[in-house]
C-alpha cells in the first residue's frame, strides 16, 4: 500500500516517548601505536556487526515503519522489509502473486486471518502461553473470531479501532454525526467521500438499515437487496471514491465533508494535524476493524518473528502502536492502556483509553453499540465486491 500523499506527513508522537533505550551505538576502534610494554607498532582492529538479518512483513501501512520497529531492529540486529496493501481483499491479491517463501510474518485484519488460517499450509500454530492473553482489555479478545482453529491459535489479536461517521467540524456537527443519515443531508451533495472498500461501507449502510442482529455482516438475501438499494440511493452524494492516500487528502483539504467507511484511524492522524476532523460512533452503532499478527509456514525466521510479535504485545510495543505515524489504534492489552496513560496522556484521552470516559472502547464493545467487522456469511465475499463496482460504476 503506498504512502499517503497530499498532505503533510503524519506528526510522530513525542520523541521522548520513543527512545530506544537498548539501542547499542556500533563503534570501529583501532589501536593506536604501542607504548614501551607493546610492540610498536599494533595492528588497526575493525569491529563490525554482522549484517542486518531481512524480515520480510506483508501489512497495511506504517506498521513496518520506523516509528513501530526501529528498537526492535537495533536490538535484535534485523532489518524489516514490508510489502503494503490497502484492504483485505488486496492482501489476499499480493498473496496470490509472491511466490511461497517471500514472506515471514503477515499482519492483516481478523476476518481475513481466517481466509489464512483455514488454507491449512500458510501460517503456524502459535502458542498461548507466548503472548498475554491473560492481560487481554476484553474476553472477547482472548478468542477472537478468525484468530483460532478447532482451538488452536494462529493469529494474535495485536490492535484495533473503531469505524463510524468521520466529518468535517466546521460543516458537520457532533449531533448530525451521530446518525448515519448525515450522509444524505442534502447540505452534503457532493462532499460525501467514500474509502474505496466495500465491507466498511456497506457494513455501515447495513447497520443503518437495521442489521444489528445478529449482525451487520450476516444478513438475509432480502436484506442484501436492501442494501444495496440504500447505497445506489447515496450516489448523488458523492464526491468520489478515495484510496488510502486520497482519504487522507479529501478531507484534509475539506474536498469532502463526511466519509464512510472510516474512523479515528484516518480522523486521529489529521485531527492531531490541527485539522477540523473528527469521528464518532452513531446510533446505529460502530464496526471494529482488528488486526493481528501472523508467522508465516515458511519462514526461516520464526524465532525472530515470534520475538517481534512478542515485542508488539510488550507495554513498549503497544504505545507505539496506540501512536503509529501512519494510522493510530487502540490497544489490547490492561499493560499497555496504562502505559499509554502514563507516557501519553494526551493521546490516551482523545481516544476515550482511559477508565469512565463515554467513547471508552471498551465501554463500547460492552454496550453493545460496536460490531466486529467481518466478511459476509450468506453470500460471497466476491458477491459484495462486484456490487461495489457496479456501485461506483453506476
Amino acid at each position: 500500500m503506498p504512502k499517503h500523499t497530499g498532505r503533510k506527513t503524519p506528526a510522530r508522537s513525542d520523541s521522548k516517548t520513543f527512545k530506544a533505550s537498548r539501542r547499542k551505538v556500533l563503534k570501529y576502534a583501532g589501536v593506536a601505536a604501542g607504548t614501551a610494554l607493546v610492540a610498536p607498532f599494533a595492528p588497526y582492529i575493525r569491529r563490525a556487526r554482522a549484517e542486518p538479518v531481512e524480515i520480510n512483513m506483508l501489512s497495511w501501512y506504517g506498521l513496518a515503519e520506523p516509528d513501530m520497529v526501529e528498537a526492535f531492529e537495533a536490538e535484535h540486529n534485523v532489518k524489516f522489509k514490508p510489502k503494503y496493501y490497502a484492504g483485505g481483499d488486496n492482501m489476499l491479491a499480493a498473496l496470490a502473486q509472491s511466490p511461497p517463501g517471500t514472506f515471514d510474518i503477515i499482519h492483516t485484519d481478523a476476518e481475513f486471518a481466517r481466509i489464512l488460517i483455514e488454507r491449512g499450509d500458510l501460517v503456524d500454530e502459535m502458542e498461548p502461553a507466548d503472548y498475554p492473553f491473560d492481560d487481554m482489555l476484553h474476553e472477547d479478545f482472548t478468542d477472537f473470531p478468525g484468530h483460532w482453529k478447532d482451538g488452536k491459535l494462529y493469529s494474535v489479536i495485536n490492535r484495533f479501532g473503531h469505524l463510524g461517521v468521520t466529518y468535517n467540524k466546521e460543516h458537520v456537527s457532533l449531533e448530525e454525526a451521530m446518525s448515519y443519515d448525515v450522509y444524505w443531508d442534502p447540505k452534503l451533495a457532493g462532499k460525501v467521500g467514500h474509502f474505496d472498500w466495500h465491507l466498511p461501507n456497506l457494513g455501515q449502510v447495513s447497520l443503518l438499515n437495521g442489521n444489528n442482529d445478529p449482525g451487520p455482516f450476516d444478513i438475509s438475501a432480502d436484506a442484501w437487496s436492501a442494501v444495496r438499494e440504500k447505497t445506489l440511493s447515496l450516489k448523488p452524494q458523492v464526491k468520489g471514491y478515495f484510496d488510502y492516500g486520497g482519504t487522507f487528502a479529501s478531507l484534509q483539504n475539506a474536498e469532502v465533508w463526511a466519509c464512510v467507511g472510516i474512523g479515528d484511524w484516518v480522523a486521529g492522524v489529521l485531527e492531531k494535524e490541527g485539522a477540523p476532523v473528527g469521528s464518532a460512533v452513531p446510533k446505529e452503532g460502530g464496526i471494529q476493524w482488528t488486526e493481528s499478527y501472523s508467522i508465516v509456514s515458511t519462514s526461516t525466521k520464526k524465532d525472530l518473528v515470534k520475538k517481534y510479535i512478542q515485542y508488539t504485545m510488550s507495554p513498549e510495543g503497544q504505545v507505539r502502536s496506540a501512536n503509529m505515524a501512519a494510522y493510530p489504534a487502540f490497544t489490547v492489552t490492561r499493560a499497555g492502556m496504562k502505559a499509554l496513560q502514563e507516557q501519553t496522556p494526551e493521546e490516551a484521552k482523545r481516544t476515550g483509553q482511559v477508565e469512565g470516559m463515554a467513547n471508552n472502547p471498551i465501554t463500547l464493545i460492552n454496550e453493545g453499540r460496536i460490531h466486529y467487522r467481518d466478511i459476509p456469511k450468506r453470500q460471497s465475499l466476491e458477491e459484495w465486491n462486484e456490487f461495489w463496482s457496479e456501485y461506483k460504476n453506476a
